[in-house]
């Protein structure tokens, strides 16, 4: 009987050996797949994205009017700070060093947003109006990149970096829906009332 066990204990043993080889080779194969490379591309852009948006937000909560936008604009940006962490964290579970790499379309972005400050009124509500309309294209930028990166972070097996990027996913689903409430309880109606 002992035997028996033994048999079946170093069977299991070398099962286990060969289980854990085969997951380095994939690993090592992983590396170089052509999605994988993607993936990690996409994570540096919006690495990139997020490091950018931390001075754009500041520059966006000293141009607006209404103290309530001040106030969304500094909790994105303290909610921005926590993304670039979680996108170390995100790097970390895939093996990969965090590293960003330039994202053409925010770039574009903030500078949408710097020529909305240029071209509308100090003290305005036409400008926050703009101001929340300029944010909510980086939302729906962020959330169209955070949405891919989640299904193909599931779809290579990255389990700890799809549930990573799915908080942020979240947290960007919800400033968007914060900053059309803003929109909709006053901003929109003032400006509207302006000369």
């Amino acid at each position: 009987m002992a035997t028996k066990t033994t048999e079946n204990s170093t069977a299991a043993s070398t099962e286990k050996k060969i289980q854990i080889e085969n997951a380095k080779v994939n690993e090592g194969e992983m590396k170089n797949a052509p999605l994988h490379k993607f993936f990690v591309d996409a994570l540096k852009d919006i690495y990139y994205a997020e490091h950018k948006l931390v001075d754009a937000l500041q520059k966006m909560c000293d141009a607006a009017t209404t103290e309530e936008l001040k106030d969304a604009f500094e909790d994105h940006q303290l909610q921005t700070k926590k993304h670039i962490s979680r996108l170390d964290k995100v790097f970390k579970s895939i093996d990969e060093t965090p590293e960003q790499k330039t994202c053409a379309a925010m770039d574009g972005l903030i500078k949408e947003g710097e020529e909305i400050i240029k071209s509308t009124e100090e003290g305005s509500m036409t400008r926050d109006a703009a101001l929340i309309i300029a944010a909510q294209k980086v939302e729906h930028y962020e959330i169209a990149t955070y949405g891919g990166l989640v299904q193909l972070a599931i779809t290579m097996g990255h389990d700890k970096a799809a549930d990573l990027l799915d908080k942020t996913l979240q947290e960007e689903e919800d400033t968007d829906y914060n900053l059309t409430e803003i929109a909709e309880t006053h901003i929109n109606f003032d400006a509207q009332q302006e000369d």
